[in-house]
């Protein structure tokens, strides 16, 4: 489901409106013959008046009890109804504060606090986090934890020690999830918290000191009062970065990343300056198994040798402007108090989807009240014990993120108290099923018991997003170069410098990186969407998948095949900065890496190829070819003088009887003619012109053909249907593209990918 502003209802049209005489609508009724007269005469604009008003009765209600938030993430196919969902009203001036009498600890006070989960025996690098000096160790236990579980200089909350606590909150936790660390966030809050590091029990504080690595204090004399670095606002469009990259890691990539981003590998060309003290949230890097996805995970081992990547530990740390996002964890992370609020884990999402889904939720909260994310070289080593959890457990991340990073960056709130805006989001959230109603009722436990253990909620502040965007002058530039860092990529260690295999893929995509890549997929998207991102999204700026079915977990668009030109333009629109547009079907393989020569600013298309584009005589008046041969002499009729020109020019050696074909499935559009490909498309209308009449008509009156670039003409293309054995056959790693290929499950896939590793080795381990 993709978020979409919420539109207006419709309104009657003006002009039946205009058509009541005045006589007719507001004339009092002499008798009831002609009231009965005039009904039955006026029927129709009876109920158009009667839809009208029940629609505008309706759409108040929906704003007064929803909210501008809701306006803005509308979608019209929810998972669950508005109707379903219930928003909590709460007397916030009643909740008492109270103190803990129950537990052992009920007079201990300190200020910084160490908060994890155990569900085993504890570890040795939780016997390190005892250690560090200052810091009060607070172990979480779950349904899973020993019974005798102990640790001297840790407080330990079994699960009979927290239901004594009477947080609201329990009525809604799982027994067997690390999402129990709530309670142990609100323990803290309870006993004097000002500072927690939320952590994990396989993370070894690098030196064993966290205020050498994080800025634990924001304000007074042991402060850092210093700038930091601050990613670059200038592009509005972007909305999410990848912060290994600043760190020196670019093949890498977090947990929660939009996967669509994954290939997006430069680093920042300057860097801005924001001032110190509001970090609330500071994200550390791990060393060792920084915080990666399954995807990662399992597409970059070779052996059940553990990961040990490296971070640049010189690097400096990096704030996020409003507007930009960075995936947060729950294994090395610091919140100060003005944060405490955005600690509550969601209890309705999958396990490994939990904390991320609660950093995007809480970064957009914290612009709120002008607070911001920063990112901080490494600051503990995570041990990989190989131990990777499965992919189901991520199931809410890669199919939501992206949509709800859109959400988030749309939805705005009218409260005046910051409590209820945070309030407000989580019920818009639900009604847009990035999570459920149980996590609606759960934030509102999580407030109450915030004020209930004594936190004083934040006051709001004016939001900088909605202001304009201040100009980035040459002297507010600040310029930093990471350093390139041996890494892992999918299998093959990369020694000291760049490999040539890792310096080819950065050339593709140095040189496709702002072209957008259209597929339509004829074959199942539940079994190829994905893998078609990872083949083709690390070299170019997007893909956009199309199928005749739509798919919103998948963001598949629906299009119809026989007209996917007038799908078109408006992935123009939306991709106005790219450079050009290639759109290929899925029975095409495209070798990007033999396109390199390509002209970029001119067309690409088979021109070349006997068996794509050819001519066809119509035999008779009826047949489906004369009927297209009538559509294209009346488009080009209308088409404006230098269209026409071109066409004519181009098919002036046969008469216009003869109908021009291309296969079309695959073919490119640079920017400088995409305005034109647009206006063609308006000519055509909604007239039923197929594509392979379109296509080639479209492309012969833009330009000459002795203008097109040749680089598709060499490709393999056969003409019979596709099968597995033919497309194996076919492949040849030196062509341009191959032409057809059957893909229609995981297992064609992994075939095709063992073929395409001949011209992109990187590809090999894959498999």
């Amino acid at each position: 489901m993709l978020v979409q502003d919420r539109v207006a209802p419709p309104k009657p049209p003006k002009s039946r409106i205009r058509e009541l005489p005045p006589s007719h609508r507001f004339a009092e009724p002499k008798n009831l013959d002609f009231f009965s007269s005039w009904v039955s005469e006026n029927v129709y604009r009876v109920v158009i008046f009667f839809i009208f008003i029940v629609t505008v009765a309706a759409f108040f209600f929906l704003y007064k009890t929803t909210d501008t938030a809701s306006l803005l993430c509308f979608q019209s196919q929810s998972t669950q109804s508005i109707q379903s969902l219930t928003r909590p009203q709460i007397n916030w001036n009643s909740i008492q504060i109270v103190s803990d009498k129950a537990s052992p600890y009920a007079s201990f006070r300190t200020e910084k606090w160490v908060v994890v989960s155990v569900t085993k025996y504890p570890t040795e690098e939780l016997k390190g986090l005892v250690k560090i000096k200052g810091w009060q160790v607070l172990a979480i236990g779950n349904s899973l934890t020993p019974k005798d579980w102990d640790l001297k200089g840790a407080i330990f909350l079994s699960l009979d020690a927290q239901s004594e606590l009477n947080y609201r909150i329990l009525d809604h936790l799982p027994y067997d999830s690390f999402v129990r660390k709530s309670v142990g966030y609100l323990f803290a809050i309870q006993h004097g918290a000002k500072k927690i590091y939320d952590a994990d029990d396989r993370g070894e504080v690098i030196d064993g000191d966290l205020g050498k690595h994080f800025d634990v204090e924001l304000v007074g004399e042991y402060a850092r009062q210093e700038p930091i670095l601050q990613y670059s606002h200038e592009n509005p469009n972007r909305t999410v970065v990848n912060p290994y990259i600043h760190f020196g890691q670019r093949s890498v990539w977090p947990r929660g990343l939009p996967l669509e981003n994954v290939g997006e590998i430069n680093h920042e060309e300057y860097y801005t300056e924001v001032f110190g003290g509001k970090q609330f949230i500071q994200q550390g890097i791990s060393n060792g198994l920084p915080d990666v996805d399954s995807v990662y995970y399992f597409t970059r081992k070779t052996t059940f040798e553990p990961f040990d990547i490296r971070f640049d530990e010189h690097s400096p740390k990096v704030a996020l402007p409003q507007g930009m996002m960075v995936p947060v964890n729950s294994f090395n992370t610091l919140y100060h108090s003005s944060a405490f609020w955005g600690l509550m884990l969601p209890v309705s999402v999958s396990s490994m989807a939990s904390d991320v889904i609660r950093g995007y939720w809480g970064q957009r909260l914290l612009w709120e009240l002008g607070g911001y994310v920063a990112v901080y070289p490494p600051t503990v080593h995570r041990y990989d014990r190989v131990e990777a959890y499965p992919f189901s457990d991520e199931k809410d991340l890669h199919v939501n993120v992206g949509r709800l990073i859109k959400c988030l960056l749309a939805w705005r709130s009218d409260k005046h108290r910051f409590f209820e805006t945070i309030l407000d989001l989580s019920f818009v959230m639900a009604e847009q099923g990035f999570w459920t109603e149980l996590d609606v009722k759960f934030t509102a436990a999580w407030l109450q018991d915030l004020l209930m253990v004594g936190y004083q909620q934040p006051r709001l502040m004016s939001l900088e997003l909605d202001r304009p965007r201040a100009t980035i002058g040459h002297g507010d530039r600040k310029e930093f170069v990471p350093r390139k860092l041996p890494s892992v990529h999918l299998g093959v260690e990369e020694i000291g410098t760049v490999s040539s295999e890792i310096g080819n893929l950065i050339r593709w995509r140095k040189n496709f990186g702002n072209v957008v890549l259209v597929m339509f997929c004829n074959g199942p998207v539940e079994r190829t969407a994905l893998e078609w991102r990872l083949l083709y999204g690390r070299i170019f700026k997007t893909v956009v998948i199309l199928s005749s079915r739509k798919n919103s977990d998948l963001y598949v668009q629906e299009a119809k095949l026989d007209h996917i030109y007038k799908r078109l333009p408006k992935i123009f629109d939306r991709y106005s900065s790219a450079d050009g547009f290639l759109f290929v079907e899925d029975d095409t393989v495209l070798n990007y890496w033999n396109l390199l020569q390509a002209d970029k600013t001119k067309l690409w298309t088979t021109d070349k190829v006997k068996e794509s584009w050819t001519t066809v005589k119509p035999s008779g008046n009826a047949d489906w070819y004369s009927v297209q041969v009538e559509l294209v002499k009346k488009i080009v009729g209308t088409m404006p003088v230098h269209f026409q020109v071109n066409y004519k020019e181009a098919t002036k050696k046969n008469d216009d009887t003869i109908l021009t074909m291309c296969s079309s499935e695959v073919f490119y559009v640079p920017k400088r003619l995409v305005s034109d490909f647009t206006d063609l498309v308006n000519l055509v209308g909604d007239m039923d012109l197929h594509y392979k009449v379109a296509v080639p008509m479209f492309f012969l009156s833009m330009d000459s053909p002795q203008n097109f670039d040749p680089v598709l003409g060499s490709m393999v293309y056969k003409s019979e249907p596709a099968s597995l054995n033919t497309s194996l056959s076919l492949y040849s790693a030196e062509a341009p593209a191959v032409h057809p290929w059957s893909i229609s499950s995981e297992q064609d896939f992994i075939k095709l990918v063992r073929e395409m590793a001949v011209g992109d080795p990187l590809l090999m381990e894959l498999v």
